[in-house]
């Protein structure tokens, strides 16, 4: 008998009236207002406009949210396109399923072409959103607990997490909750790439790289643990596999990279510096107009004094000579 646990919601949907309010949508919905505020903060710090993040991330989102779900429909292609199921739950995507791989990779596709767009360096993008993704992460697997999926094998240990479903061939019971440590693995992750980054000053993709690497590290046990099915290559799962190479992908790419371009980026967003001295100069320059004006109005005043000066002058010598006249006469 177990004596304590955690336990799993009755539904992973309320409704309020005619719409519905999934679990899933909501943490990632959080997970994304999440990334972008600290994704701005941290772009802020580093020299960048105020909003930039946000505007890239209109491009980032979307492409991820599509990249991850593909991922996962390919991946497990049988869930959709095998005998007795329905293909049109491809599309589901609020019943849960996103391949982080899939989101990044085409999430990076969607921010370059914002960057692109705003002439950014895409690596220093990455950089400032790095933490942000991972505490995104940690939000979004939330979600797996309003669905009751992808949790480990069974167990009686007190945080064991309560399976109560009997959908999809769920058995009810006790189970490791890989969701739980998989999100505090990621909120690790963003602590790290923050320390490390204000450490050793990172730059040109190496925070993101480090974030990746870091989470790759910490999924490939998690998902070691999880009891759900997938497809199986020399006997680990194929995203065993995914994490193994892409942790290497980015070890390699921060050590080549370290090498070639260290140091951090010295400007990240053209212009933007350009808009605080653009006001100094202005007030400056308004200034220097008034000091030259004021030098102008000085220099007329000084004619004028020196004009009626002159004129006084000439008034006197007249009198003068008419009084001489006058005594001369007399």
């Amino acid at each position: 008998m177990e004596l304590a646990y955690i336990p799993s919601p009755s539904r992973g949907v309320i409704h309020l009236g005619p719409i519905p309010l999934r679990g899933y949508a909501f943490c990632i919905i959080i997970g994304v207002f999440v990334a972008v505020w600290l994704g701005n903060k941290r772009w802020i710090a580093r020299g960048g406009r105020a909003g930039t993040v946000a505007d890239i991330a209109v491009w980032a989102v979307p492409f991820g949210l599509v990249g991850g779900r593909l991922y996962h429909v390919i991946t497990d292609y049988e869930l959709y396109f095998s005998e007795g199921r329905d293909w049109v739950d491809a599309f589901k995507i609020w019943e849960g399923g996103l391949g982080i791989w899939g989101a990044i990779a085409l999430g990076a596709l969607g921010a370059w072409i914002g960057c692109r767009r705003r002439g950014i360096p895409l690596p220093a993008y990455a950089d400032a959103v790095a933490p942000g993704i991972a505490l995104a992460q940690a939000l979004g697997r939330w979600g797996n607990w309003f669905n009751q999926e992808l949790y480990g094998r069974r167990t009686d240990v007190p945080w064991a997490l309560e399976i109560t479903s009997s959908t999809d061939g769920r058995v009810p019971g006790t189970y490791h909750p890989t969701f739980l440590y998989e999100s505090l693995w990621c909120v690790g992750v963003a602590v790290l790439v923050i320390w490390a980054d204000r450490r050793f000053k990172m730059g040109h993709g190496r925070a993101f790289a480090l974030y990746v690497a870091a989470y790759c590290a910490g999924r490939f046990w998690v998902e070691y643990m999880r009891v759900d099915d997938a497809h199986h290559i020399l006997g680990l799962r194929l995203n065993n596999w995914t994490a193994l190479l892409v942790f290497v992908l980015a070890v390699v790419y921060i050590v080549v990279s370290a090498r070639k371009r260290p140091g951090r980026e010295a400007v990240v967003e053209p212009g933007a510096a350009d808009g605080d001295s653009g006001d100094a100069s202005g007030e400056k320059k308004t200034d220097t107009d008034a000091d030259t004006d004021g030098g102008k109005t000085s220099e007329a005043d000084a004619g004028t004094e020196t004009e009626t000066e002159t004129e006084d002058a000439a008034e006197d010598t007249k009198e003068s000579r008419d009084e001489a006249e006058s005594a001369r006469k007399g």
